[in-house]
């Protein structure tokens, strides 16, 4: 009778060393394709909340809410409790790339914020410069309705390390990645500054269109009413890439 003949030792290990190198091939692409569906994912999400952004105006004759006027945790301004019967899908609140809060030991720049007394958590925020207000502090930078222009260029809702923003032209850029210390009430563009999508965050737009913002790009954008989009962090402002830190350089300028 044959014998039946095994492997040996050397063909094993020849076929494990192939298995690794096609895995070491692999991975970084497997990687790229990852990344890229939660990427489509945080887009399909952000256009849903554009539909519950504009129906939400719309009742109220194109007027945002007040807003929130202040960091608390337990306003009944901040949007989440203002909107809570608009949605029901508690998942839509977060980016794919940021869904551990930060009270659970969630890290920037992948952290949700939250959980907060209410039960509320989320990794987008809203762009508090949209409200319904005419007074207080800098009460002529606010959008108080939505026929405002250019539309496409006013973000409402974007990949955020809080609940909200409040951005001036002035801020600075976060010396690193994740760089979200110390935000409250001043440079507030850190909180979306953040590198959650390949050098990109992505954005919801008061025209209800949805895309990836560069994160120089921030800078450019028609946060509110005042802000300066030739600033002192765009080109036509004279900003140079060694003027940004490092970890900044290499990404486009605008």
């Amino acid at each position: 009778m044959d014998k039946q003949r095994g492997f040996t030792l050397i063909e094993l290990l020849v076929v494990i060393a192939i298995i690794a190198l096609l895995l070491a091939v692999l991975m970084p692409a497997l990687q790229r394709v990852r990344k890229q569906a939660r990427a489509v994912t945080c887009q399909a999400s952000l256009h849903q909340w554009t539909l519950i952004w504009s129906m939400f105006t719309t009742d109220r004759d194109g007027y945002f809410h007040q807003g929130l006027g202040g960091e608390s945790q337990t306003s009944d301004g901040r949007w989440p409790v203002v909107m809570r019967t608009e949605y029901h899908d508690l998942d839509m609140r977060l980016c794919p790339m940021a869904t551990k809060p930060l009270s659970e030991g969630g890290r920037n720049p992948f952290a949700a914020w939250g959980v907060f007394q209410d039960g509320s958590y989320g990794s987008y925020g809203f762009n508090e410069w949209l409200c319904n207000r005419n007074s207080g502090s800098n009460a002529d930078n606010y959008y108080r309705h939505v026929n405002i222009k250019p539309a496409d260029k006013i973000p409402v809702f974007v990949d955020c390390f809080w609940y909200d923003v409040w951005p001036f032209h002035i801020n600075q850029p976060p010396q690193y990645d994740g760089a979200t210390e110390n935000l409250a009430g001043s440079n507030e563009m850190r909180r979306v500054c953040l590198n959650r999508h390949t050098a990109a965050v992505n954005g919801a737009f008061l025209d209800w269109s949805v895309r990836k913002i560069g994160l120089k790009e921030l800078w450019t954008l028609n946060w509110h009413n005042n802000f300066d989009i030739r600033g002192s962090w765009t080109i036509a402002g004279g900003a140079q890439p060694e003027d940004w830190p490092e970890w900044m350089r290499s990404f486009k300028d605008y």
